[in-house]
């Protein structure tokens, strides 16, 4: 069965929504990661952080948020193609999947720890 393409942009833009939902639902790491995120966009909001400090901690809110999207979609293709069977290369793909995440995570908490020193740094 041949799939379908969208024949919309508001049919591409559902499939997205519907994708970044179906992950959230599925993975408890995602939905940690948006109430990270959630909280830190309140923080710079309260804490009044320049607009160009704040494009910077959204960056890294949505490398995050893409790079687990990405890893949520190699992890399901891996599991789809390999079942219960374990191989070597599926550990190696869902292992540098994961391993992409970790890396936008510590690229998030650098920019957020930079960002905070400067707002502990306004009131010290």
């Amino acid at each position: 069965m041949k799939a379908r393409k969208s024949r919309t942009f508001f049919h591409s833009l559902n499939h997205a929504y519907t994708g970044i939902r179906a992950t959230a639902a599925r993975e408890k790491n995602f939905r940690r990661h948006i109430f990270v995120a959630i909280l830190a966009v309140i923080l710079c909001i309260v804490f009044r952080v320049e607009p160009w400090k704040f494009a910077l901690v959204a960056f890294a809110i949505f490398f995050v948020l893409a790079t687990e999207l990405f890893n949520t979609a190699i992890e399901s293709i891996v599991d789809l193609v390999c079942g219960d069977k374990r191989h070597p290369l599926a550990k190696i793909a869902k292992d540098a999947s994961a391993g992409a995440v970790l890396l936008a995570a510590i690229f998030s908490l650098v920019v957020g720890a930079i960002v905070a020193f400067e707002i502990l740094g306004r009131y010290l």
